[in-house]
């Protein structure tokens, strides 16, 4: 069997929130739970008890009790009627921003950074003080429940005060970040018809300061049901707001009420908390409603028990407000720790910023992507030796699959003595299907863990469970954070054939995937850019494994293209500056693949461009390339961070018959 790269130690397995939960669950329910696997088959066959203890263990803040941990289902919460007919802890209320709330003392609750270094940090009293402000004064401009609020802002601490205070008083919170063009910002709020624009001045990106007031101006006009832009001064003290209509300055809306207690809205467990938004890259996004109770209940466990924080930690992730990280990064103050934000580039003013702030904020848990560690690793930055991070316990990746590669750079270069947590789920549940474990060792290329409470598995294509070969990814039991829907889908057609169509009463959710003798799990990539040479399946961070591995390439995407009634392997890459794709570094390429994966897997052709097109969260959209290789017409570039990029692979010589 596969030695560990990590393994807890028995001291960290005895202090593990985890632990505590087990031995909760023992006595009171089931005394033979003597690891992680019997507990997790626990969560699975015990759902309704399952889902009670978390919230019990979490201590979910609710004005009234529930009546019933699901309705709509079996004993086993299989579904009656219909996956989604399920209801979750029907007549509790509570409110989603009160818990997150819960905290209101003298200890840090955000500490924000931008390229420049370390700008302000805000203690839980003060959090307190400034959303009980902008929330009072929500109410005086006629906010109420149910009403849209949205932010076209960049991760600054403004940004989850205007959440929490939308939340608090029963609103539907949602963002995107602020290097969205106008058609993609419209394309989003614009089907969900907001009551209040917050947006900053501007935002920092890799050395350069960037405008949006100017985006601002154009897209107000195209969001009729805006009845205010809320500027907020974070670039300049006095932002210039003319021709932005209905315009006022963030001082001027807090100005508005005097700060006091919260009425914190009592509503319903599955009262709509979050519009988030498919990637858009196939067409008009999906607009997904997430209902308070069930992020909430679902971020708890995934915080609490799958990284094991607590009040002491400190945690950051990397990300902007567009993507479902965000969402899930500031849960985090439910749990009482410091959450902090960032703003810029993560490689600028230099590779290392990320650990400059580890190192003096005393990080204990460092989230970040794949893309991102493959980048540290080629400019030969070695954390470990320049940088002290002494308190970091936890390294977490999304985003894409991590490569082998990745875990054996993360151990030798940054921390040998680290949790190194592969974690994967998405906008669609806004949360993880595979976590960490923080009582568990870690498995070179390998996610530790499928979630508690979540019944993964992985299908053929005859829809049977399978463990060591390839297929699906699939839930097979329903969970507190399935959305509660797609905006402007009444009747749930839309939803049903997003997920549900595939195998018939089972989350279908697109991922090509392996359980592991480990009972870990490895993700090959998406199903719908699956290569199929031949008849094979070929998942494509398969290959993105091998080609990472190479210095001389910065980044590549791999498609198939129908080729003579079958379908030819293509590989695109993009190489750091000075060097050139010639006849050796290819052969070199292709041996490393034919080596390390398969003959197979070798792509007939490898092909250098100037860049490669990805979202604006970072992901590679195989689709769209594989869309222009093909001469059809890539829908919606406006959710692409670089859309230019796409000419570069249409009409190439390279690739005629």
């Amino acid at each position: 069997m596969t030695e560990p790269l990590w393994r807890p130690t028995l001291d960290q397995i005895e202090q593990a929130n985890l632990t505590a939960f087990r031995r909760m669950v023992r006595g009171r329910w089931q005394p033979d739970l003597d690891d992680y696997a019997a507990l997790y088959r626990w969560s699975i066959e015990q759902p309704d008890r399952f889902w009670l203890a978390v919230w019990e263990f979490c201590g979910v803040i609710s004005s009234r009790s529930w009546d019933e941990v699901a309705v709509g289902c079996d004993s086993r919460l299989t579904a009656k009627g219909g996956f989604p007919g399920i209801r979750w802890f029907p007549g509790a209320r509570l409110n989603f921003a009160e818990n997150l709330l819960r905290f209101r003392d003298s200890r840090r609750a955000l500490v924000f950074w931008n390229e420049a270094g370390f700008q302000r940090s805000l203690t839980y009293a003060e959090l307190f003080s400034q959303v009980a402000r902008l929330s009072a004064s929500l109410i005086v401009v006629g906010v109420v429940a149910g009403d849209r609020i949205v932010g076209f802002i960049p991760n600054i601490p403004e940004a989850v005060i205007a959440m929490l205070a939308a939340t608090s008083v029963g609103a539907i919170w949602s963002s995107c970040s602020p290097d969205f063009g106008t058609p993609g910002v419209v394309d989003r709020f614009g089907q969900i018809e907001p009551k209040l624009l917050f947006a900053a001045d501007g935002y920092l990106y890799d050395g350069r300061e960037f405008d949006s007031l100017s985006r601002l101006r154009a897209i107000q006009p195209q969001l009729p049901t805006v009845e205010y832009v809320v500027v907020i001064p974070y670039r300049h003290p006095q932002p210039d707001l003319s021709g932005i209509e209905r315009s006022l300055l963030w001082p001027d809306l807090i100005s508005r009420s005097q700060a006091g207690e919260i009425e914190f809205e009592q509503l319903p467990f599955d009262h709509p908390l979050y519009i988030l938004y498919s990637s858009g890259t196939t067409g008009p996004p999906k607009c997904i409603i997430h209902s308070a109770g069930g992020v909430l209940v679902q971020h708890l466990k995934e915080h609490v028990l799958h990284c094991d924080l607590r009040r002491d930690d400190k945690m950051f992730f990397f990300t902007t407000c567009g993507w479902m990280m965000w969402n899930w990064l500031v849960s985090g103050l439910a749990v009482g720790c410091e959450v902090l934000l960032y703003d810029g580039s993560p490689l600028a003013p230099t590779p290392d910023v990320l650990f400059d702030m580890a190192q003096q904020e005393r990080m204990t848990v460092l989230g970040t992507s794949p893309r991102y560690l493959t980048a540290i690793a080629k400019t030969g930055l070695e954390p470990r030796a320049s940088h002290d991070l002494s308190a970091l316990r936890m390294i977490l990746s999304t985003g894409s699959p991590l490569s082998g590669e990745s875990f054996d750079y993360v151990y030798s270069k940054i921390k040998p003595d680290v949790c190194l947590s592969s974690i994967s789920g998405g906008t669609d549940l806004c949360s993880c299907f595979a976590l960490g474990n923080p009582i568990a060792p870690v498995y070179r290329g390998e996610l530790q863990t499928r979630g508690l409470g979540m019944h993964v598995l992985v299908f053929d294509d005859a829809g049977r469970p399978v463990v060591g070969h390839k297929g699906e990814l699939v839930c097979a039991a329903p969970f507190p954070s399935m959305p509660l829907g797609f905006w402007q889908d009444p009747e749930g057609t839309a939803y049903s054939k997003a997920y549900f169509e595939r195998f018939p009463g089972v989350w279908h959710h697109g991922d090509f995937a392996e359980l592991t003798e480990h009972d870990g799990l490895v993700i090959y990539g998406r199903s719908d850019t699956v290569l199929n040479p031949g008849g094979v399946r070929i998942g494509t961070a398969e290959i993105y494994r091998q080609v990472e591995q190479i210095p001389e390439v910065a980044e590549s995407v791999v498609v198939g293209q129908d080729f003579c009634g079958d379908v030819r392997v293509v590989l695109f890459v993009k190489l750091r500056s000075g060097f050139a794709l010639d006849e050796s570094l290819t052969q070199r390429i292709k041996d490393l693949i034919r080596r390390n994966a398969s003959p197979r897997h070798v792509p007939p052709k490898i092909i250098a461009v100037a860049d490669i097109p990805r979202t604006r969260s970072g992901k590679i959209v195989e689709l769209a390339v594989r869309d222009c290789l093909h001469g059809r017409p890539v829908k919606n570039i406006d959710a692409l961070a670089n859309p230019e990029a796409l000419r570069l692979f249409e009409n190439l010589p390279e690739l005629v018959n």
